[in-house]
């Protein structure tokens, strides 16, 4: 079989439905080809700044593996802002939800919250305030989020940090990828 024969799916067989069941495996144990191509799309996309975004994104990531973070939240960094070109003023969803089934609640809700704690660095500059992340100051990740910004995003425009290519975070993130997804309650 290479295609079902139903137009409608209340039509369609429990053959046609495995059938498809095994493409959707396949096509869903690539997703860390397709981030990986995506990345590698970004370029440079980032006008202005002294780095492009994917130089960012991997100076990130460098620092966070440099300072000891757990292997998805170097991948977290490495894709926090994955979602820029597509999603310029929902970005940190965007990363977050493509994260999601592969990380853990913490990691995730960094990722997703990034954007207003990353603000606290230039809001003040833009007319924004640069303190909207203290409405999440008693979340159980705050001081998280407060850190993924400190110690690794704010500080990752440096064209001369010695940043770690690609390739070396690509196992990591074909890892985290890997990872049964995981079963969140009312997902």
């Amino acid at each position: 079989m290479t295609r079902v024969g139903f137009t409608r799916m209340e039509d369609g067989t429990r053959e046609e439905f495995s059938y498809l069941q095994r493409l959707e495996d396949d096509y869903s144990n690539a997703i860390a080809d397709r981030v990986l191509d995506y990345f590698r799309a970004q370029g440079s996309t980032f006008a202005g700044y002294a780095i492009d975004r994917q130089q960012h994104a991997l100076q990130t990531a460098t620092r966070a593996l440099r300072d000891g973070a757990e292997e998805e939240l170097v991948v977290a960094a490495l894709l926090h802002d994955l979602g820029d070109a597509l999603a310029p003023h929902n970005h940190a969803e965007f990363a977050a939800a493509i994260l999601r089934p592969y990380v853990s609640e913490r990691t995730w809700w960094i990722v997703r919250h990034h954007g207003v704690f990353q603000a606290y660095y230039f809001a003040h500059h833009t007319g924004g305030d640069r303190h909207a992340r203290d409405r999440y100051r008693e979340h159980p990740y705050y001081a998280a989020a407060v850190d993924f910004c400190h110690r690794w995003d704010q500080c990752s425009f440096d064209p001369a940090y010695d940043t770690l290519p690609l390739e070396h975070f690509e196992p990591l993130l074909r890892r985290v990828f890997a990872r049964p997804p995981f079963q969140r309650a009312g997902a």
